[in-house]
């Protein structure tokens, strides 16, 4: 079941106070949690209502009115959004919200899912774009240098290493020589979602990547210029990062652990 955790809007939200660096840090940690118990799909802040409009239909006609609204309790500072198994989950995790954040008013809202309508060519449509996957991740595999990679790679693109299991802690161990037992069976790394995965393979089981990328995209040229680098540090330089006619900077390298990567900052006409 998907919920929205919705945090009303009160007089400081809708005067554009910025949350402190306490809150920020408490709200990072709930996110945290979150994230990691699996049950964070989303979530932002919503800056105040004067700098937002609605939009009404009459008649089928659109009409833009500008903000700021009144009835500040009715409106939305910011919202989370969980998948769990019921409401009572739902409500444990609300009941969470960091304290931090002082007197606020939550509210949870459940989504509809597709049971709740009736067959139909308007559902199938949606139904087709439900088909895709929850996520396509990639996978890596290592001579015995794993730990190393993914360690690094968690540096490089600030993402969290929430996973290293090692041969020796697995029911794989008794399968493995001893002097494996302290290589990486599984690694995964959480970047926005999206897990770059890895493991240590032994014998003739690593097998390099050939005719593969991984592509980091990135909005800032500056920072994107600057993972290139941190990747190019004892590996190949493919492709200069520099302006193409699709990119502000593109470039490609294969790193130390022969892993090859492409990094992009696309410009505004290249989707």
């Amino acid at each position: 079941m998907r919920y929205m955790l919705m945090r009303k809007a009160d007089a400081a939200t809708e005067e554009g106070v910025l949350p402190s660096q306490e809150l920020l840090q408490a709200m990072g940690d709930y996110n945290e949690r979150m994230i990691r118990a699996g049950v964070f799909v989303t979530g932002d802040g919503l800056r105040p209502s004067r700098e937002g409009c609605r939009i009404a239909f009459r008649d089928g006609e659109p009409r833009v009115t500008e903000g700021p609204f009144s009835a500040t309790d009715e409106l939305l500072a910011g919202y989370t959004v969980l998948e769990v198994d019921s409401l009572e989950e739902a409500v444990e995790w609300a009941r969470d919200w960091p304290r931090e954040d002082g007197d606020v008013t939550l509210e949870l809202r459940r989504y509809f899912t597709f049971e709740d309508f009736a067959p139909g060519a308007g559902l199938q449509r949606h139904a087709a774009q439900a088909r895709m996957p929850r996520g396509l991740q990639v996978h890596l595999s290592f001579p015995g240098s794993c730990r190393e990679a993914m360690a690094f790679y968690a540096e490089v693109t600030g993402g969290h290493l929430e996973a290293a299991l090692t041969y020796g802690e697995t029911p794989a161990a008794k399968d493995v020589p001893p002097e494996w037992h302290d290589r990486i069976a599984h690694a995964s790394l959480n970047v926005r979602g999206h897990r770059l995965m890895g493991a240590d393979m032994p014998g003739d089981g690593d097998r390099p990547p050939q005719g593969a990328q991984l592509f980091l995209d990135y909005d800032d040229v500056d920072q994107a210029a600057q993972v290139f680098q941190r990747l190019a540090e004892g590996g190949q330089v493919l492709m200069p990062f520099e302006a193409t006619f699709w990119a502000r900077g593109f470039g490609m390298v294969s790193d130390r652990f022969g892993v090859q990567w492409m990094v992009a900052t696309p410009s505004d006409q290249c989707p």
